[in-house]
């Protein structure tokens, strides 16, 4: 193939159409149940709205304005890429099968960002601070004064027994249910996702669907949750439910710039003169925060 200017546009018009195929393809299954998109404007967003959880109540009077408390929870968007370098004499050679591959990849993993930065929300939950200065998943959190409560366990997802599945996945959801607002008001949290790696799958699958447990008593717990199985958890023993019932969520995936093309073509680029190939790829800007705590359970499963 002859190399010149409508040659490379046209190839790379190709790999475009390719990429955004491929972007625009299935959506990711996971994280739009347990995250909210929230828009950024900047290159830092101030999370401050997360320290205050408003609900109505009767109008008596003025108005009750909500305060916000002294927490500042800046997050900072981070910088993504999947570059694809085309050479030039694969364009000389009509070589070009393994690049149209190459950019349905980049789509592909283009689409599952937004997965890929919650996941890693969740995996870091137990030891990465949240707005309040506790780790998101503490036994520590603040609210109504001097209060604390706990989204944080470590016992086992368990079905052997009916003690032992009351123990773990029961505490979970009865801890989730009682929490409650800066006025100590019931936020009426209802837990319905029950995340696991695969290691737990099964467990977690029998945990709400059969109706014995293995010591033969009723399974109380079967219907009470949608099992939700990522690979991107990494640890085998961990297990965390969540209530995505509302507007809000516990986690935050925050987008600078969604994923789009970017490409270096030019045939007197320096890039093209030094190294005899062109450049394709996306880039993308985002971060990922963490919302309330009061949504999200998690167990380290190593007791």
């Amino acid at each position: 193939m002859l190399v010149n200017r409508s040659a490379v546009a046209e190839i790379f018009r190709n790999l475009t159409a390719t990429f955004n195929k491929a972007l625009a393809g299935p959506k990711a299954s996971v994280w739009p149940k347990i995250a909210m998109r929230v828009p950024s404007g900047s290159a830092e967003t101030l999370h401050q709205w997360v320290s205050s959880f408003p609900q109505m109540r009767e109008w008596v009077g003025e108005k009750q304005l909500q305060q916000l408390r002294g927490y500042k929870y800046l997050v900072r968007n981070r910088d993504f890429e999947a570059t694809i370098e085309v050479e030039r004499n694969d364009i000389e050679d009509d070589n070009l099968g393994i690049y149209a591959a190459q950019a349905m990849a980049a789509g592909d993993s283009a689409r599952c960002l937004p997965d890929e930065i919650v996941m890693e929300l969740v995996n870091n939950g137990f030891t990465q601070k949240c707005f309040d200065g506790k780790d998101f998943f503490s036994t520590q959190h603040p609210y109504a004064g001097k209060a604390k409560f706990s989204n944080r366990g470590t016992k086992a997802l368990a079905i052997s027994t009916l003690d032992e599945a009351k123990e773990s996945y029961g505490a979970a959801r009865t801890a989730m249910r009682l929490a409650k607002d800066d006025a100590g008001r019931p936020l009426n949290v209802n837990p319905t996702l029950l995340l696991v790696p695969p290691a737990l799958e099964d467990t977690a699958n029998a945990l709400v669907k059969v109706d014995r447990l293995e010591d033969g008593k009723p399974n109380i717990y079967r219907g009470t949750a949608t099992v939700l199985c990522d690979a991107r958890l990494t640890s085998a023993t961990a297990w965390f439910l969540m209530d995505g019932n509302h507007s809000v969520k516990p986690f935050i995936y925050q987008e600078r710039k969604a994923p789009k093309v970017a490409q270096l073509t030019g045939m007197e680029s320096d890039h093209v003169f030094l190294r005899k190939s062109y450049l394709f790829g996306a880039e993308a800007r985002a971060a990922g925060a963490y919302g309330f705590p009061q949504f999200a359970y998690g167990s380290t499963g190593d007791a």
